[in-house]
């Protein structure tokens, strides 16, 4: 149904048209340049069925914000692939054109429902698919060292950040640490499609791509203990620390390896196999059943989904293998999907980017990331990985680790929990983590494959033996 509006209104659409007009000639020039003139003619298409500024309000905007992630993720994508760059790279950039700050196109706020579904269960999606391609043989070599990281590692990040925090920045006590548990966690929505586009050596992905599963449940406790004694409700002790992991992590380990033999047996045609042409979407009720049993049972659902993964992957260990034709299904469907998550992710991710809060703490967000990148994350991998003499960890290999700890999905999902408390000093918690964000992912994940092509541990590149 068409609806006329009064003259009030038609005055107003036609002043926020003008600044429009120009912005989308900007814009306009810009892709003329990448993608030519036919490129041009389909996002002046675009613009002109998108209007100016779209909130999720109703189900019509939300279809076209759909359409603007849609076509604007998959050019963006395509452009990245011809740079070799990280399309989550693109996507965030993209998000950040489109928000609020720049053109208005979109605007998904960061607490709302529909964000808080596309962050978690994107992560989910992608958490699952990324343990589905781990094999046990190698994550046998390295299992120490992904602990350490995972566990150890965190409380070493929270420790130097958060002292950086204090001491440098004049932060109270329980707002550095706060700020250091949520962005100390790395983020497996970022590195799983790095490393699917950049092939590393498998020790290295496998090391990186299980510590973001696993830490991402130390660094979730953390904050909501730190909210509690924050709060007055409890105390922190290690105590209550070691008690929630071990709860969170068994709980995510339980629940994921039981759902995970659960979809196995269900598609194998060693098993019931009775689905097995229905492959994709049983491994999708399978990463979401293992997300929400243990999240219902105070466990870490992220973890749970990865286990899942995991178990799926290596089904022929548990003596339940998946058909070819069922495998290149699930295959085809989560690459689909996972594209999809990150696109929406991502660019949802830009469009909360607030300039104007983080100018306002600028010189504190730089300062607290490149410490997190500079010094904390290298003593993290050093002392974890100093402890398994086992893995027989290289130099090269090292510099690497120090290098992929991009912060992303689940650190933005705390800042939305600590901001809805209230704590005084949400805002330059938000602020650093937002820098942290785009610093961690526009940097390090744009440099992954010239850094790890210098060191020489790119798949492929035979690092020997005799390399340190």
């Amino acid at each position: 149904m068409i609806s006329t509006g009064s003259s009030s209104e038609v005055n107003r659409t036609v002043c926020t048209s003008i600044p429009l007009f120009r912005q989308v000639l900007r814009v306009s020039w810009l892709w003329y340049t990448l993608f030519g003139r036919k490129g041009t003619s389909y996002f002046v298409w675009a613009v002109m069925i998108g209007g100016s500024s779209l909130n999720i309000n109703s189900w019509e905007t939300t279809m076209m914000i759909l359409l603007w992630v849609l076509v604007g993720g998959l050019l963006l994508g395509k452009l990245a692939e011809k740079l070799h760059i990280p399309d989550v790279v693109a996507f965030l950039i993209l998000g950040i054109i489109m928000g609020p700050s720049i053109l208005h196109w979109i605007s998904v706020p960061l607490m709302s429902q529909v964000n808080q579904f596309i962050l978690e269960f994107g992560a989910m999606l992608i958490l699952f698919d990324g343990g589905r391609g781990i094999q046990f043989s190698v994550l046998r070599q390295v299992w120490l060292s992904i602990v350490l990281l995972a566990t150890l590692g965190v409380f070493i990040t929270v420790a130097v950040v958060a002292g950086a925090a204090h001491w440098a920045f004049g932060m109270p006590w329980i707002l550095g640490l706060l700020t250091a548990s949520v962005v100390a966690s790395t983020d497996p929505a970022t590195l799983i499609p790095v490393f699917k586009q950049v092939p590393v050596l498998k020790k290295l992905q496998v090391t990186a791509e299980a510590e973001s599963a696993f830490n991402d449940a130390v660094g979730s406790i953390l904050v909501m203990v730190l909210l509690a004694a924050g709060s007055g409700k409890t105390r922190v002790s290690m105590l209550n620390l070691a008690s929630s992991f071990a709860q969170s992590a068994g709980m995510g380990l339980v629940c994921g390896g039981v759902i995970g033999l659960l979809g196995l047996y269900l598609v194998s045609y060693k098993g019931w196999g009775v689905f097995h042409e229905f492959g994709s979407l049983i491994m999708l009720a399978v990463a979401l059943g293992s997300f929400q049993l243990a999240e219902n049972l105070h466990g870490s659902g992220f973890m749970a989904a990865f286990v899942a993964g995991l178990v799926v992957g290596n089904g022929n260990t548990f003596h339940f293998p998946l058909a070819e034709h069922t495998q290149a299904n699930i295959r085809h469907f989560f690459n689909a999907i996972t594209l999809l998550m990150r696109m929406l992710i991502f660019e949802f991710l830009g469009s909360q980017v607030n300039f104007s809060l983080i100018a306002q703490y600028i010189w504190m967000g730089l300062g607290l990331t490149l410490v997190l990148m500079l010094i904390a994350r290298p003593a993290t991998v050093l002392v974890s990985t100093w402890l398994d003499k086992r893995a027989q960890w290289r130099w090269r290999e090292l510099l690497l680790l120090f290098w992929v700890r991009e912060t992303g999905v689940i650190p933005a999902v705390l800042t939305g929990v600590v901001a809805a408390t209230g704590i005084s000093g949400a805002s330059q918690l938000a602020a650093v983590t937002f820098l942290t964000i785009f610093m961690t992912i526009g940097v390090q994940a744009t440099s992954t494959r010239m850094v790890a092509r210098k060191l020489g541990v790119l798949e492929g590149q035979g690092l020997a033996v005799e390399d340190v």
